[in-house]
């Protein structure tokens, strides 16, 4: 259906119940829905938003348009978990009913301070005009997640930053606060990371300067910013629209990037030692949005939209769309991030079965996780949900020779975004074995490489009988494919 803006932003309080368990009933039913990860009870997912640690609890919100798969009126939906893998729903935390944030409770992070989670977010505000007035403000979650909104914003827009002005990401150093936020400069239209800083949190906040991290420009919206620490090296995670394919290689519609550097400067805005080329953190078709953040004992973890904006996807016809990403523990190594599954995720590991090469497909369910060693000088390919006889499916291509393996989901069912391509590549070292971590959720296909050097995150529509994985050709390969439970 074509959504109209009074459709998009009618209040809350103007559906009927009816209609909402009507929409809740579409998407539990629906042969495409994930069963171990976050994903909407009804409508549109999109950003992950206040990843942290409170209260003996991790804690997740995303952004949600409950009543179909459009971007909307946008709330905040809570979820929380005792080990990143087992997630409950708390149900609707921050809506959008005040003057700052009445088009749309809109992307932000989280910091516990003192004994409560301080809640930071871009509030979107329009006027009679339809003139967008961006507000960056605050809200506190208390032990019994009970949201408390502070009555003024935190702070607004300059007036050489436009209206696109959001995502902030809040940090402490040395006893003061400071928030990241994407921005984009007015007169020059280009994106940037803007630094901002506070003595007090709740007011007094000036800016410090956009961020100096990369020398080429950054495309003309800068989305998403996070800085985090991944053993002694800082990273900065962002998502830059518009970005020059001659500064670095993506096929997305916008990519999800990162860079390291050896320290940040909070008083001068810089990352010291930037690797200055972004680096894709996710080399599959569908992440955006990444939010990551440093755990009480310093470990860095990630949690990603798996969804992209200003692209359909097939269950948009059954009025909801997206989920969220598996929860990624980052490492650093050699100037990259290795992103690994959390422990916790063989804790859905069911009935386990073992295959060789020599096994030309092996029944696989559609929910599971594989693991496979392929020896070197071998080459490929490898069926994932896909029909028995291998005419179909998600093909996982490999040459272990020449260090290529690519994934092509032009054959596994309905088309999702085709005019941005159906193959995904990665380079690998040459004449070297490969070892993959595949977890498939449904309609979510999460494919490690070499222990997290890479991972190609895409969905798929295929049809649900399409359940077996499997070689095209006789391989020197070994592995094990485990049933996963509902999280």
């Amino acid at each position: 259906m074509e959504w109209t803006r009074e459709q998009r932003y009618l209040p809350y309080e103007k559906h009927s119940a009816l209609e909402l368990l009507k929409l809740q009933a579409q998407a539990a039913n629906s042969s495409y829905q994930m069963h171990y990860h976050v994903r909407p009870n009804s409508g549109l997912l999109n950003d992950p938003n206040g990843f942290s640690y409170y209260n003996n609890e991790w804690h997740v919100f995303y952004q949600s348009f409950p009543f179909g798969a459009a971007h909307g009126l946008k709330s905040w939906m809570h979820m929380t978990s005792p080990d990143l893998v087992h997630w409950q729903s708390h149900g609707l935390a921050l809506a959008p009913d005040t003057e700052y944030d009445s088009h749309g409770a809109y992307s932000g992070s989280a910091r516990v301070i003192d004994d409560r989670l301080f809640l930071m977010y871009t509030g979107n505000h329009r006027d009679a005009d339809w003139q967008r007035t961006p507000y960056q403000l605050g809200a506190w979650l208390d032990k019994q997640n009970q949201v408390t909104k502070l009555d003024q914003p935190l702070f607004v827009n300059p007036d050489h930053i436009s209206e696109h002005f959001r995502d902030p990401q809040l940090l402490k150093y040395n006893d003061k606060y400071y928030a990241i936020i994407g921005a984009q400069e007015k007169d020059t239209q280009e994106g940037h990371i803007d630094l901002w800083v506070s003595d007090e949190l709740t007011t007094g906040w000036q800016e410090v300067g956009y961020v100096d991290c990369m020398d080429d420009s950054m495309g003309y919206m800068c989305e998403c910013p996070n800085l985090i620490d991944v053993d002694g090296h800082p990273v900065l995670i962002f998502c830059p629209q518009g970005l020059d394919k001659k500064v670095a290689d993506y096929e997305n519609i916008y990519p999800n990037m990162y860079l390291t550097g050896d320290d940040f400067d909070y008083e001068k805005a810089k990352l010291i030692n930037s690797s200055q080329i972004p680096v894709n953190l996710d080399d599959g078709f569908d992440v955006y949005a990444t939010q990551a953040f440093n755990a009480p004992d310093g470990k860095a973890y990630a949690i990603s939209w798996v969804g992209l904006p200003d692209l359909s996807y097939p269950t948009d016809t059954e009025n909801w769309a997206n989920c969220l990403s598996q929860v990624k523990e980052l490492h650093y190594q050699n100037g990259r991030l290795l992103q690994k599954p959390v422990a916790a995720m063989k804790e859905l590991r069911g009935q386990a079965e073992s295959f060789n090469g020599n096994v030309s497909h092996i029944k696989t369910g559609r929910q599971f996780e594989m693991t496979v060693d392929i020896a070197a000088d071998q080459a490929g390919t490898l069926f994932l949900a896909a029909a028995q006889d291998l005419s179909a499916g998600l093909q996982v291509r490999f040459d272990t020779r020449t260090g290529k393996l690519s994934v092509d989901r032009s054959h596994a069912g309905q088309p999702v975004a085709p005019d941005f391509g159906t193959v995904r590549s990665v380079k690998l070292p040459a004449d070297q074995p490969l070892k993959l971590d595949v977890f498939i959720d449904h309609s979510l296909a999460e494919i490690f490489v070499n222990d997290g050097e890479h991972i190609l995150t895409l969905r798929f529509f295929n049809d649900p009988c399409q359940v077996w994985a499997g070689f095209d050709e006789r391989i020197n390969a070994h592995g094990t494919v485990w049933q996963l439970k509902n999280m």
